[in-house]
């Protein structure tokens, strides 16, 4: 991911200025390397190495976004939304 790309994503969903680590953007950055990986494994089928990552990318989302559904509600609906993410 470009770095341009990166930083973007962090000022949009960022609690605070400087803020890298609050789960809302660890799940924005992880949606978008997910995606990224999803459309390149849709070209190049037989790599498994690469389809092993993106799982532990899904599920390191998912635990995330369980957390992020316990702390605060609102803001797991919103952020769900607005990546387009399915909710459980």
């Amino acid at each position: 991911m470009e770095k341009d790309v990166k930083s973007a994503i962090i000022a949009k969903f960022a609690r605070f200025e400087g803020d890298t680590g609050s789960p809302e953007v660890q799940i924005a950055i992880l949606t978008k390397r997910i995606n990224d990986l999803t459309e390149h494994l849709r070209a190049n089928k037989k790599d498994h190495s690469t389809r092993r990552g993106l799982l532990n990318m899904v599920s390191r989302r998912k635990k995330l976004l369980a957390y992020l559904s316990n702390e605060n509600h609102d803001k797991y609906i919103e952020i769900t939304n607005e990546l387009s993410i399915r909710r459980k």
